[in-house]
């Protein structure tokens, strides 16, 4: 399965685990994530992308510079639009960026490191994966929502069992 398939499929995965979500359940607090919501954890997702996206015609990646939309986070429908749009947008040919960060406290200064857009789409795809299984425990507080036994889990781990 190619990178771009695999992103696709996560996509499908949490677009299926959405539908069956109310609008209210969507931005429900959950007590076993820290009263954090579904929603904050999809457009957690969401907006890593867009940083990536949004940086690759200059070739600088800051996910620092995120935006944290609170509509992502509390309209679903919006969410599943934005999931569709990344998935067609993402299929752009591998090129040399450059990751910005800053690790540490406000004084910390900026690193740059050198990477390419296949291996930051690779880190948001593994980044997904990991916030889709916090969102997995979400749904289960819910008792209702049907997802596959994959959803949220690493495809090496999937191999493994």
């Amino acid at each position: 399965m190619s990178l771009f398939s695999s992103i696709r499929d996560s996509f499908t995965q949490l677009t299926v685990a959405l539908d069956q979500v109310t609008p209210d359940e969507y931005v429900q607090p959950s007590q076993n994530l820290s009263n954090a919501t579904i929603g904050q954890h999809t457009r957690h997702i969401i907006e890593m992308y867009q940083c990536l996206l949004g940086g690759y015609a200059e070739g600088v990646v800051c996910y620092d510079h995120r935006k944290r939309d609170i509509a992502i986070e509390t309209n679903k429908e919006l969410a599943k639009r934005l999931l569709v749009d990344i998935a067609s947008g993402s299929e752009q040919p591998n090129k040399e960026l450059e990751l910005k960060a800053i690790y540490g406290d406000a004084t910390a200064e900026e690193l740059k490191v050198n990477t390419n857009y296949y291996r930051e789409l690779a880190y948001n795809l593994e980044h997904t994966i990991h916030h889709m299984a916090l969102i997995k425990v979400g749904l289960k507080e819910l008792n209702k929502v049907q997802v596959s036994e994959t959803f949220g889990v690493a495809s090496s781990t999937t191999r493994h069992r």
